[in-house]
Formats: C-alpha cells, structure tokens, sequence
C-alpha cells in the first residue's frame, strides 16, 4: 500500500476518534488510541519522499486540512482537560477547608499577644 494512502487513512482514523464523544469514563482509553495514532501517523511520515504525483500531491493538500480540524479538536479536548482539572483541584482544597475550617488561623490557644509596650 501507498505510504501515503495508509498515511491519511490512520488520519481518519484519528478524525473519527476525536469526533466521537468524549466522557470521564471513557477518556483515558481515548488518549491512548490518540497517542498509539499520533505514533503510528508518525513513523508514517518519516516514510515518505518524493517524487510526488498529482494524486499524490491532491492528497497531501486533503491531509493537511484534515490535520488543521484534527488539531482543533485536540486543543478543545485538552482545553476542556485542563479546565476539569481546575474544577476537581478547587473542589478539593473547598472540601479539606469544609472538613477543617480553623487550619489556617494563626493562633490556635486563643490568646492575644500584644507587641507593643
């Protein structure tokens, strides 16, 4: 098979991963099928020299759109990553302050110490 052909069948592929829904549950399966993607799309590349015909130039363009929509869809999943990882770190440092509200006080006896004279 065509270096190339196989090229932009793996980046179909990968299209179809990113457009599928994406869930807590399920999200780490899907980054591992976008990593192994991602290397396999790599060595792939690393294959691939020209002389290039005219259905092969016409495919390079088609890949290089493709790969503009696929790139978006992974900083939208990483953006929503990175913001659900705010949500749960903020939620937790809410919980241990519901859980111990005086930690943070500076004095813990209830004295006052006056420091002037």
């Amino acid at each position: 098979m065509n270096t190339l052909k196989e090229l932009y069948e793996v980046t179909e592929k990968l299209d179809v991963i990113l457009s599928g829904k994406i869930t807590p549950a399920n999200r780490n399966e899907v980054i591992d099928q976008i990593n192994n993607m991602v290397e396999r799309r790599g060595m792939l590349m690393k294959d691939i020299s020209p002389p290039h015909s005219e259905e092969e130039k016409q495919l390079g363009n088609d890949l290089v759109k493709l790969d503009q929509e696929i790139r978006k869809k992974m900083d939208t999943m990483f953006t929503e990553l990175k913001t659900e990882m705010k949500q749960s770190k903020k939620q937790k440092k809410s919980n241990r302050t519901y859980v111990n509200p005086y930690k943070n006080v500076g004095s813990s006896d209830g004295r006052y110490v006056d420091s002037r004279k």
